[in-house]
């Protein structure tokens, strides 16, 4: 658009893309949110430092803030965003609901808790379970789902201190909880003359933690009816507030009757989905609308269906906790309909500071089951190498049969085992073929890094011997690995493979008539081998291990870096399997640590407030 643009960025985030790919780039100082992003004076002062006339606020931190909108046309600068009072009405859930009751649109029972000491009662007149809920709450911060009154006021106390770090305003509400809804939200955009239209909707169900994992446009459970009631009553809650900009209305949808959830005043993360399925670029028509720009009569005809997956830095089979270190690799395949919106490359490091989400990757095809193939062989093909990721979890709910028919709900993943849907792409045969390549591979390096006998193959002899060993652990265990690089031979489980290719980085393996091509990347003893039929991750077996120091069975160890918050228990307590011992915060999260099993503290080694890395043994249980 011929705009000159500033970065912000914080000590965390120096040297990552979108600092590099701006004219210009400002340091906030330090590392955590409140210190940087959600700085309303810092941000405004990187604005002057730099001549900035314009600000955009993305779709996190300050994004729907009405007073930081305020400051910035105090400042006057121009916002790329709604009115500051609709950030502020609609920012607020509980005020939300309210005008949205008014204008006759469906919301579900809810009461506003002004204090702890009339809770339960409160709660018992909604039926649980409930839904604790922060009123500023976004991206299922600040949320807790509670089943019996036993845990309700931990619940809130837990779910206040998440909302107040996470966007400085603790008031809390409770919300009817539904038991298969799905969630469905519209994309509104209004201009400058008032006038609002919808650009359809968006299906955003299967989500963990209440945070969004798979969005899609369309639905596939609307009808062309329910599809225009929708749209309608999200122009009409819009219009109501004189709407400008982009925004979006949620919805829960269930048994033919959709109930009013809360609307977002800014741009949504998952706004390619529309911006595929309808041709037109959402922030670029913010700018436009912000300079004047009249929107069209019509809404705009829908083109095929659009598939997102958030990849994020977390490792599903372990409770979904956050994993931080560094990217070594990260690369996806060029197909014809994929798009991928990412704020990493290779050599980025995933901070313990902010959101895991590493990249959006969207499939746009002429219908729901091209796309979702074509997402489900991306993710598969893609080389993500150093950090643990939910890639394996998004590409199993892409080909899980709830999936294909497009009948999951919001509670899809507490359904489907985590662990399960996060097991590995390959199964033990193709792990050990995976094996096989990266022996040749590292065969072939050797050969290529080699200063003597350079000609002679390696592992050759004057006399037939055994063939050359390689070892490599795996998902599926440790796999032996005996090859030939001169004649076919045979491998346990596989048959017998020819190896048509072998360079450090590329190899060619034939079983029968079937060639499998690997490509293979190495970072000390670790070994990324990458294929059509997914990933392997490999540790090197050393010829001469060293022995490991034991540590107690019982150590519980900090699974990422973070602060803990309090500590449960004491040296002497005798806990149960389960038994909640800590609580730590990372990622703007709280996480629960939990006794591995039954028995007595016999070492507590942190305390409150504590910065501890990711290893870092913090509480030893001796068991029972």
């Amino acid at each position: 658009m011929g705009y000159a643009t500033v970065a912000i960025y914080s000590e965390a985030d120096a040297g990552e893309p979108h600092t590099r790919e701006a004219d210009q780039a400002v340091l906030l100082p330090g590392v955590t949110p409140a210190e940087t992003y959600l700085d309303i004076e810092s941000v405004l002062a990187a604005a002057k430092e730099t001549g900035a006339d314009t600000i955009h606020p993305g779709y996190g931190f300050l994004a729907e803030n009405a007073s930081f909108a305020r400051a910035v046309i105090e400042a006057d600068l121009t916002w790329i965003g709604p009115n500051p009072a609709v950030i502020e009405i609609m920012g607020s859930k509980l005020a939300a609901k309210k005008l949205v009751d008014a204008l006759g649109v469906p919301t579900l029972p809810s009461i506003e808790l002004a204090g702890l000491s009339a809770v339960a009662s409160s709660a018992m007149t909604l039926g649980f379970p409930v839904l604790v809920k922060a009123s500023a709450g976004g991206g299922g911060k600040g949320m807790r789902l509670v089943s019996s009154p036993d845990g309700l006021i931990d619940a809130i106390r837990s779910a206040q201190r998440e909302a107040v770090g996470a966007f400085g305003d603790g008031t809390l509400f409770l919300e009817k909880y539904l038991t298969a809804p799905r969630h469905i939200e519209i994309q509104v955009f209004g201009d400058r003359r008032g006038r609002v239209i919808s650009l359809h909707e968006r299906e955003c169900s299967i989500q963990r933690r209440h945070q969004k994992v798979i969005e899609e446009a369309p639905s596939s459970a609307l009808d062309s009816e329910t599809r225009a009631e929708m749209s309608q009553a999200a122009i009409e809650v819009a219009e109501s507030v004189g709407y400008g900009g982009a925004g979006t209305v949620e919805f829960l949808y269930q048994d033919d009757k959709f109930y009013f959830l809360e609307m977002n005043t800014r741009l949504q993360v998952e706004h390619a989905v529309t911006e595929l399925v309808t041709g037109l670029d959402l922030v670029r028509l913010q700018f436009e609308v912000e300079e004047g720009l009249d929107l069209p009569g019509t809404r705009p005809r829908l083109d095929g269906h659009a598939i997102e997956a958030r990849l994020y830095a977390e490792d599903p089979r372990n409770d979904y906790l956050p994993v931080t270190g560094p990217i070594l690799g990260f690369e996806f395949p060029e197909f014809q309909g994929l798009r991928v919106d990412s704020a990493v490359e290779a050599g980025s490091t995933v901070t313990v500071h902010y959101d895991p989400m590493l990249a959006k990757v969207v499939a746009h095809a002429s219908n729901r089951e091209t796309a979702t193939r074509l997402l489900a062989s991306a993710l598969r093909r893609a080389h993500i190498h150093g950090l643990t990721t939910n890639r394996e979890l998004l590409v199993h709910i892409l080909e899980h049969p709830e999936f294909a028919t497009g009948e999951t709900d919001t509670h899809f993943l507490q359904r489907n085992d985590a662990r399960v849907l996060g097991r590995p792409l390959l199964d033990e045969a193709g792990e050990r073929l995976a094996s096989l390549a990266a022996a040749i591979a590292d065969q072939a390096e050797e050969r290529r890094s080699a200063r003597v006998l350079t000609p002679i193959p390696s592992g050759w002899r004057n006399s037939p011997s055994q063939r050359p060993h390689r070892a490599y652990v795996g998902d599926h265990g440790t796999h032996d690995i005996r090859y030939d690089m001169s004649r076919p031979f045979a491998v346990g489980g596989l048959g017998t493979v020819t190896v048509r290719a072998g360079s450090p980085h590329h190899v060619a393996l034939a079983i029968g008539d079937e060639e499998h091509r690997f490509e293979v990347a190495r970072y000390g003893d670790i070994r990324h081998v990458d294929s059509v039929a997914g990933p392997a991750r490999l540790v090197v077996v050393p010829r001469f291990p060293v022995k490991e120091a034991e540590e107690d069975s019982g150590s519980l160890h900090a699974p990422m870096p973070g602060r803990v918050i309090r500590v449960e228990v004491a040296v002497g307590d005798t806990i149960s399997e389960g038994v909640g011992l800590l609580v730590m915060e990372a990622m703007k999260m709280e996480h629960t640590l939990r006794a591995p099993h039954g028995g007595t503290v016999s070492q507590v080694l942190c305390a409150a407030d504590d910065q501890v890395e990711a290893g870092e043994i913090l509480v030893v249980v001796d068991e029972a």
